[in-house]
């Protein structure tokens, strides 16, 4: 019993404890974005292409991107002119139709979702035409008004990635800003109900990716956004699971994991997540720190890195490996 209520414990130290520095919300209970996208309606009623348009909601992207390629160049705009916030969103759809329909959001954004605190990803580098391509799924209290740090992190390792490539320009990073994240400091952190729609998500997202044409991607995935990770491994298409400064993954090692994907590990001395327990108990916490010998993951150096959220951080260890696994060269 001694045992049982330090467990408990130390579950609810992690989640007073875990995600970022950004501030504290004492509610929990953050409703997921989920359920049709914006527009649906009046896509699903739309009838001029004398065709049925394929379902946000239960078409794969694999269908989604057969039903494109099958339409004119015409057709094609016309659906982004009229339903520009489907199109925008909806894994499948050819990348240079994304990046139009959401043109009003920015440059090279793929996807972008105003509804709630908003989801948003964007593009450092030519996707279209990448040899490699990263994701970044980032942690808690980052939604379309905090992307920022995530953006400028992946435009760091698309640089760092292109200066290691002997031709440069070869690799393309996505700021998968694409889930509800835990606001604050809560109990949401402590619990995996917004990573396991934010793992639904992300496994879409990059079956996506590959009905275009796209390569494998590699995750990056930091903090809270490695359980996303964890959740999303016997799923997802990545060739390479990146986490750092992690609270856990959900699973007790590697072969948990149920993926082909390499999973790499990363956790500086200095981050204040290694003062959170590394358990799971009644549904709190997220279990074994995928650093520890008995995890089974190839951990990198971060001895340099100076803080939880500065693994991109130009010149460092971390950034310089991240660099050599986005670009295929670990």
């Amino acid at each position: 019993m001694r045992r049982l209520r330090k467990a408990l414990t130390t579950a609810v130290l992690t989640a007073l404890l875990v995600g970022s520095t950004a501030g504290w919300a004492s509610e929990s209970g953050e409703s997921a974005l989920n359920g049709p996208l914006p527009g649906t309606a009046a896509w699903l009623a739309d009838d001029s292409l004398d065709k049925e348009l394929p379902d946000p909601t239960t078409a794969t992207p694999s269908e989604v991107a057969v039903f494109f390629a099958d339409l004119t160049d015409t057709q094609q705009r016309r659906l982004v002119e009229d339903h520009p916030t489907v199109v925008g969103n909806l894994d499948g759809v050819p990348v240079n139709l994304r990046y139009e329909a959401n043109a009003p959001a920015g440059d090279q954004v793929l996807a972008y979702d105003p509804r709630g605190r908003g989801l948003i990803a964007r593009v450092a580098g030519d996707l279209e035409n990448a040899t490699h391509v990263s994701v970044i799924v980032p942690g808690s209290d980052v939604d379309i008004s905090t992307s920022d740090r995530t953006a400028r992190w992946a435009a760091d390792l698309r640089a760092e990635a292109d200066l290691q490539e002997e031709a440069g320009d070869g690799t393309a990073v996505i700021a998968w800003a694409g889930y509800t994240t835990p606001p604050g400091i809560g109990l949401d952190l402590a619990t995996g109900r917004l990573a396991e729609v934010g793992a639904e998500r992300l496994t879409r997202f990059t079956d996506g990716l590959d009905a275009v044409g796209l390569p494998d991607p590699s995750l990056f995935c930091h903090s809270y956004g490695s359980v996303v990770c964890g959740l999303a491994a016997p799923e997802v298409d990545a060739s390479d699971i990146v986490v750092m400064g992690s609270p856990g993954m959900r699973a007790d090692d590697v072969t948990a994991l149920d993926t082909d994907a390499h999973i790499w590990a990363a956790k500086s001395p200095d981050d204040w997540i290694d003062r959170v327990p590394n358990v799971e108990v009644l549904g709190l916490g997220h279990g074994a720190d995928p650093t520890s010998p008995g995890f089974g993951a190839t951990v990198l150096p971060a001895d340099d890195v100076p803080a939880h959220d500065k693994y991109f951080t130009p010149g460092t260890s971390t950034l310089t490996a991240f660099a050599a696994i986005a670009g295929g060269g670990l």
